[in-house]
This record gives C-alpha cells, structure tokens and sequence, in this order.
C-alpha cells in the first residue's frame, strides 16, 4: 500500500454494514483493509472494490473473538487514518440458558476488541494530530434489553466510551463517531435468533444505514440515531424509568 494514501480499517467487513462501509470508504479514495473471519467473501469484495474504485484493497482474516486479534492485526497494519470498528453479533434466550463461552465471545468482540484497537491505533491519529473512529453501537444502547443481556449491554459500554473519547480527543484532529442503528437488513437476526424483533419493527437496509454513519462522520457529528422512528424512540424513552422501559423492551423481542 502507498504509505501516502489515507487507509480505513474496516471490521466485520465480510458482509452487511462493514461490506458497505468498504464500499464508500474506497469511493472516497482510501485503501482499504478488510477484517473478517469469510476469507471467500472477503477477495470477492477486494476484487469489487479494486476494480471498481482502482483502490488498494488488502484482506485479513482474523476471528476477533481470539485474545491476541487486535494485536495481530495492528502488526500487520501499524497505522490507519479511518477505524471502523463495526464487528459485532448478539444472541437471544435468557442468560442463565445461553452457552456462556458464547456470551463472552460477544463480549470478545463487541466491546474487548472494539477498545483495544481504539487503544493501538488513536496514539497514531493524535501524533499525527488527524485520523477517524467509527465505533457501531446500536440503539439497544439507550435501555436494558431482557432476553438479549448481554448484547444490550455490550452496545451501551460503546456508546458510553464513544461520547467519552470524542470530547477527550475532539481538540486533538482526532473525531469519534457512534452510529446506533436499529433493526438493519444485515443477517444479525440469523444469528443471534431473534427474528420476532425484525417482524414488529421497520427494517432499515444497509446501504442507507452505513451511508449515514459514513456522512456523519465526515460532519463530526459524535452520536447518530439511524432512522426518524429509531431516533422518535429513544427520545421518548429518555422521559421513561429504566426498569420500565427495560420492561418494554423485553416484551417487545418475545
């Protein structure tokens, strides 16, 4: 890769939100280096993209979920203008019976490996005193989400963490953005099992979701609520108590 060209790092970028962020970061002349575990899916999506934007495309495959991903990574890719930290997954049931080495490999990758590559790459960005975070947190980060603990959870530490580095680096050239989608057309549902939560609420796709996020990190915006009905929700959430409105949430994903 020319050392001189702007490079996005993009996790999770094998499919859905990632696969589109990859997409407008190489329209937007970066080079582009794509993390997942899909190694076909990723040279496919490094095949589109160079041929399509004549941009450098690099592919690692990496489980995110292994203790030492974020160090491999950063090895092999000592600095990066853009960081999207997108990689993510959630799981459905009550906690005492979902599989607890799967809810703390949530845990791995939701929030351990979205810190600790915030924590090898933002030293760069502020000695260089210029570069991007786009952490995906959801809007399951305004309340407590019954049946889906964990995950629920995971995406409230990133909003709380996103809004926090933004102002302590927001004088250093260095922007934090959190994107809090709600339901988006990306597969999560298959994998975490909750299909009752995307048939009783409108299903944004990802191309306008990552759109948005990509925009509002280009306006320094430090927190955006994808779509009118998501954003009106937590609003009126706010004006609720917590356990009630954790209540809601609950009876809405069974």
């Amino acid at each position: 890769m020319k050392t001189q060209q702007r490079i996005a790092l993009i996790t999770g970028a094998s499919s859905g939100l990632g696969k589109e962020f990859a997409r407008l970061f190489a329209r937007g002349g970066y080079s582009v280096v794509l993390v997942a575990r899909n190694e076909e899916k990723l040279e496919r999506i490094k095949k589109n993209l160079a041929e399509r934007y004549g941009v450098p495309v690099r592919v690692l495959v990496q489980d995110l979920s292994e203790h030492d991903a974020a160090e491999k990574i950063f090895k092999k890719v000592p600095r990066v203008d853009a960081l999207v930290n997108n990689a993510g997954f959630g799981s459905f049931g009550p906690f005492w019976e979902l599989p607890l080495k799967n809810e703390l490999s949530m845990l791995d990758v939701n929030v351990r490996v979205l810190t600790e590559l915030t924590g090898l790459y933002v030293p760069g960005m502020v000695e260089r005193k210029k570069g991007q975070v786009l952490n995906i947190a959801s809007t399951a980060a305004f309340q407590a989400g019954p049946t889906m603990a964990t995950y629920f959870a995971s995406k409230a530490y990133v909003l709380s963490f996103s809004e926090a580095l933004y102002l302590e680096l927001k004088d250093k050239g260095v922007h934090v953005t959190c994107l809090c989608p709600g339901p988006t057309r990306t597969g999560f549902e298959d994998r975490s099992g909750n299909h009752n939560l995307f048939k009783k609420q409108s299903v944004m796709e990802p191309e306008e979701v990552a759109l948005l996020g990509y925009e509002s990190l280009r306006k320094k915006v430090p927190v955006v609520i994808a779509g009118k009905r998501n954003r009106m929700l937590v609003r009126w959430g706010r004006h609720l108590p917590r356990l009630i409105l954790a209540k809601m949430a609950g009876r809405m994903m069974k």
